[in-house]
C-alpha cells in the first residue's frame, strides 16, 4: 500500500463527492504513517480507501462496510420475494 499526499486525499474528496451525492462525505488522511485513509459521512467512518501503483499507473480501491444492524428493517414483502 502507498501512502497519499494531500493533494490525493483532497481530489478524491472532490471525486467521491461528486460520485456518491453527498456534500457531508469527507476522506481524511490517517492520523500517523502507515494507517489508512478514512471515508467519513457526518463524523461517521463508512470505509477505507487504498492506493496501489503498478508498473507506473495509480488506482484507488474503496473498501466500505455496511453492518446489517444499519440497513433499514426488511418488509413482509422483501420476505415473500426469496
Amino acid at each position: 500500500m502507498s501512502s497519499m499526499s494531500a493533494s490525493e486525499i483532497a481530489r478524491l474528496q472532490v471525486c467521491l463527492r461528486r460520485l456518491l451525492g453527498s456534500p457531508e462525505l469527507t476522506v481524511n488522511p490517517p492520523p500517523r504513517a502507515g494507517l489508512s485513509v478514512e471515508v467519513a459521512v457526518k463524523g461517521e467512518v463508512i470505509g477505507t480507501i487504498h492506493r496501489d501503483e503498478d508498473e507506473g499507473e495509480v488506482s484507488y480501491a474503496l473498501h466500505m462496510t455496511i453492518l446489517e444492524e444499519d440497513l433499514p428493517a426488511e418488509t413482509a414483502a422483501a420476505r415473500s420475494r426469496r
